[in-house]
């Protein structure tokens, strides 16, 4: 079996969703394209189809490159002809149908059994291509495509819901807030959540080291609820409680939160370490206590699952799909979102536990992310996935 897999560009090898999934597939027979926008020299994992290049500012280069990527298209007349024809039923300009012919052209070339877009946003404007081509398609969804997308574009998948043949959700959370979006009940779908290495698993001992370290990884989005830790922490520090807290990551907010922590009073206790590789993000892990993820949605988040796995006790919000990432009081701790004084109430008592009591919820937390979201797991239900449609 043939599967396209649509990405902005090839996965990094600490992406372990999309890596698993495709030597998974790999190992099981199946035959796996990346069709992408961008291409790494160093990715060899499998075949890498990349889209042609968009010259929006050298008429010259784009009439040559759009010459040659039309010739190509031509070889493949009937599946051109097809997309065209349901790219007009569908009511698009011809401006914008020659622009999808274009930016497709590497997907209506191949040979698939499925077209699998990564994200749903990925999908748009691409939602005819699988039928064009004689294949199925399947979606992906992330907490950016549901949660933050749709309010800026407004029925912006009506055409991918009518089109999908499979769905699949990182969370309930996801699969519930698509169906309100419009998704079909009738539409066959599959929850697979996340997994992570098992060799990140560590017999780690809680010990409330001074200062206490906690840490979050997440990109400097108002999404992760950043913001609000930062107020709860203010509250910590108001009662003369000692921690170090870093903040793994870079995005737009990184200004607004440097001048929150100097509003806040935090900057001896706060440090914005920027972007780090993978393997820095694992080794400064090991240093904290206590990971947190006060985030107003997430489709589920990796990294807290990495964190459990890793030993630290985990403080999550419960926004989106993190309270069926953490069990509250059982593997860690859920605490409502955008309430700075619940967070700061629930970490001063994270303080006044036992080290037993610590201890025995780490090692909940590590055994169930070992049992219920390990990549063994994972790459077999994306067989299934594949194999069985209407599962």
């Amino acid at each position: 079996m043939k599967i396209g897999l649509v990405l902005a560009k090839p996965p990094g090898y600490s992406e372990t969703f999309f890596i698993s999934k495709i030597k998974g597939l790999q190992n099981h027979g199946f035959r796996v394209t990346l069709f992408v926008q961008n291409k790494e020299a160093d990715f060899n994992l499998c075949d890498v189809k990349v889209a042609p290049k968009v010259y929006n500012r050298n008429l010259i280069m784009l009439l040559g490159n759009g010459l040659i990527v039309f010739l190509k298209l031509f070889l493949k007349f009937n599946r051109s002809l097809k997309f065209f024809k349901l790219e007009k039923q569908y009511g698009r300009s011809n401006k914008q149908l020659l622009k999808n012919l274009y930016n497709n052209s590497h997907l209506l070339r191949a040979n698939l059994d499925w077209v699998h877009f990564g994200f749903a946003t990925f999908a748009i404007e691409s939602e005819h291509v699988a039928k064009a081509i004689r294949a199925k398609m399947s979606v992906s969804f992330r907490g950016f495509d549901l949660d933050v997308y749709p309010l800026k574009h407004l029925g912006c998948y009506q055409l991918l819901w009518q089109q999908v043949d499979k769905a699949h959700s990182i969370s309930n959370y996801l699969l519930q807030k698509a169906y309100t979006l419009g998704l079909p009940k009738d539409v066959p779908c599959q929850i697979i959540r996340p997994a992570v290495d098992l060799s990140l698993a560590v017999d780690k001992q809680i010990v409330k080291s001074k200062p206490l370290r906690f840490v979050t990884v997440a990109r400097l989005h108002w999404i992760k609820g950043i913001q609000a830790t930062l107020e709860a922490l203010a509250l910590l520090k108001a009662k003369h409680i000692d921690f170090k807290y870093q903040i793994i990551g870079d995005g737009p907010e990184y200004e607004a939160l440097k001048f929150a922590i100097h509003q806040l009073e935090l900057s001896e206790h706060v440090a914005l370490v920027g972007k780090l590789s993978h393997q820095k993000n694992l080794k400064e892990l090991a240093k904290a206590d206590v990971y947190i993820q006060y985030s107003y949605s997430e489709g589920f988040c990796n990294a807290v699952l990495e964190a459990q796995a890793m030993g630290l006790l985990c403080v999550v919000s419960d926004g989106g799909g993190l309270p069926e990432n953490v069990i509250h009081e059982r593997t860690g701790w859920v605490v409502p979102k955008g309430r700075p004084k619940l967070l700061a109430t629930c970490l001063e008592s994270i303080l006044q536990k036992p080290e037993g009591d610590l201890n025995t919820i780490r090692q909940r937390a590590k055994t169930r992310v070992l049992q219920d979201f390990n990549l063994n797991s994972q790459q077999h239900s994306f067989r299934n996935f594949y194999e069985v449609p209407n599962s």
